[in-house]
């Protein structure tokens, strides 16, 4: 069973955390998916992806294409995950489930600490996951770097 992990952004951007975590994975041998609830939003990040810094390649594409299924990172709207995804990171509040987490060697919620409303919602999908059972982790980085400060 999976594990999740929610990020508390309050230093960094989402895009910088989400490339960070990304190329983690992808050293890992996990394909990714990228959930978010609104389309232009993840096209948004799509670019910010692909003008990350000059040392590193992410390679990704947004949900819908021919290739979804040979993407190693798909950005997607959608339930679905083409890509045969292993691990899945929601941004902007995007819908986990507890079957979903079981499924995945991980999966990655990042909030921005800013937002009273993304806050209200991290809050929600923790109570949900732990109420359901699911191995979930609280990391911070509030101090300049992540730690983590809960589990349960």
């Amino acid at each position: 069973m999976g594990v999740a992990m929610f990020y508390h952004l309050t230093q960094r951007p989402v895009e910088e955390t989400l490339s960070m975590l990304l190329e983690k994975s992808l050293a890992a041998g996990w394909r990714v998916a990228v959930r978010g609830g609104d389309p232009q939003r993840l096209d948004w990040l799509d670019e910010r992806l692909w003008l990350g810094r000059d040392d590193s390649f992410l390679p990704h594409g947004r949900a819908g294409g021919p290739h979804d299924a040979l993407q190693p990172v798909l950005l997607t709207d959608r339930a679905e995950m083409p890509n045969g995804a292993s691990c899945l990171m929601s941004v902007d509040g995007a819908e986990v489930s507890p079957e979903e987490v079981g499924a995945m060697e991980r999966v990655c919620i990042l909030f921005d600490g800013m937002d009273p409303r993304a806050l209200d919602v991290a809050r929600g999908q923790w109570r949900a996951l732990t109420g359901a059972g699911v191995t979930a982790q609280y990391w911070s980085e509030e101090s300049g770097r992540w730690e983590k400060k809960a589990e349960s």
